[in-house]
């Protein structure tokens, strides 16, 4: 997707200042300070993430540039130096995205922000359930002129199956008054699976019940939206529950990603991956060979090479599966399936690390790998510990080579 920006805008100071702070922000910034040069900008330039377009310009002092970039299907944002109701409500109707106001340079602190969070909708993708087709297809609107994906449904039940059916949907809108399921209930079943930090959800009703808000909260929504609402309430609502969920994504995965690999670490391994059926769980405890001798020879910086090495081939040949980084040089892959495909595979990745350098200066450095694996009954710790015996009988046995019985 685009990160291609263009800004309208005829006051140099301003314009310059734009530029500075959504350049340093990584996006690429065309510049225009009047209709004419916008229009010719345009002609070869159509792949736009927005445009942030000054309300009067000295060619187009009515707004006529805003109709020029909304005729060619392109998301704008208002840049005016006086606030006027009318003017306000006429834009926001035609479909641009926000109205802001350009008093002061901090007045625009919420410009970058809004960009950020076009950029971001394009890795969500929303569900939006509603018996009306009328409401569906308005909210769809709203959604996908923001860049966010969607899906439909008409009742619970077809939502239910349909997140089921795409596990990466993000955000859920849902009414509650619907025929077979209705809102509520579909939120309870939902939450019994998947928790608010990895689905956010936010309801929609027009009922006058006072009790709705709370039973949707309680349900497990993660915010509710009375109707009629407006699209300046419906963006601020909808970014907020996307917001959120990002935050708590992010804190998650520094909680349990390793910062070096980018695989997982312990906590998330003895945590979140440990509740894996212990009869179908395949157990492989790694180690690289003479790790010491790689840090002591050629330094810390090639030892952490050498561990992001290794940790991409496992990401390549294990792509489904939990792979950790246990500490150190140690690794750890769980994994389902036939034991005896995951041994075959462990070979595979064994050859593919001998035969795999890492340029240092002028040498190719070359690392082996040793692996002990398990599919015994047991708890993780259990199955990790017969892993690791084995991997230090493959240690004793002389090293680079699978050991699993």
């Amino acid at each position: 997707m685009s990160r291609k920006i263009l800004v309208v805008e005829d006051s140099r100071a301003f314009r310059n200042y734009l530029n500075q702070i959504l350049t340093h922000s990584g996006y690429e910034v065309l510049l225009a300070e009047s209709y004419d040069a916008a229009e010719t900008i345009l002609k070869s330039e159509p792949n736009l993430l927005c445009a942030v377009l000054d309300y009067c310009l000295p060619d187009a002092q009515d707004g006529e540039i805003i109709d020029l970039l909304l005729e060619k299907n392109e998301r704008v944002i208002v840049l005016t130096a006086m606030f006027q109701d009318d003017i306000r409500e006429k834009m926001l109707a035609k479909g641009v995205l926000d109205y802001i106001l350009k008093d002061s340079m901090a007045s625009v602190s919420y410009l970058l922000p809004l960009i950020q969070r076009l950029t971001n909708n394009q890795q969500h993708k929303c569900l939006v359930v509603d018996d009306s087709m009328t409401v569906r297809h308005h909210l769809v609107h709203l959604l996908e002129h923001q860049y966010i994906q969607t899906l439909q449904a008409e009742n619970g039940l077809q939502a239910l199956e349909l997140i089921q059916q795409h596990p990466d949907i993000t955000l859920v809108l849902t009414d509650h008054d619907m025929p077979v399921k209705d809102g509520i209930s579909m939120i309870h079943d939902v939450r019994q699976k998947i928790d608010k930090n990895q689905l956010a959800i936010l309801g929609i009703s027009g009922s006058d019940a006072n009790t709705l808000t709370a039973r949707f909260l309680k349900a497990g929504a993660n915010d509710f939206l009375k109707k009629p609402f407006n699209q300046e309430e419906f963006y601020c609502r909808v970014h907020q529950v996307l917001e959120m969920k990002e935050a708590n994504s992010d804190l998650f995965r520094m909680a349990n990603q390793d910062a070096l690999t980018g695989l997982w670490n312990r906590r998330f391994l003895f945590g979140e991956a440990s509740g894996c059926n212990e009869r179908i769980r395949n157990i492989a405890m790694l180690d690289i060979d003479f790790f010491k001798k790689v840090n002591d020879n050629y330094g810390h910086d090639v030892g952490d090479a050498t561990i992001v090495m290794v940790a991409n081939i496992l990401k390549i040949y294990f792509p489904n599966e939990v792979v950790a980084r246990f500490g150190g040089e140690e690794f750890c892959i769980q994994a389902d399936g036939q034991f005896e495909d995951f041994v075959a595979s462990l070979e595979k990745m064994r050859q593919r690390i001998e035969r795999t350098p890492i340029p240092h200066q002028q040498e190719n450095i070359q690392v082996t790998i040793s692996i002990g694996v398990s599919n015994v009954m047991g708890n993780l710790d259990q199955q990790i510990k017969v892993a690791d015996d084995r991997l230090y009988e493959a240690k004793g046995n002389g090293r680079n080579q699978v050991v699993y019985q």
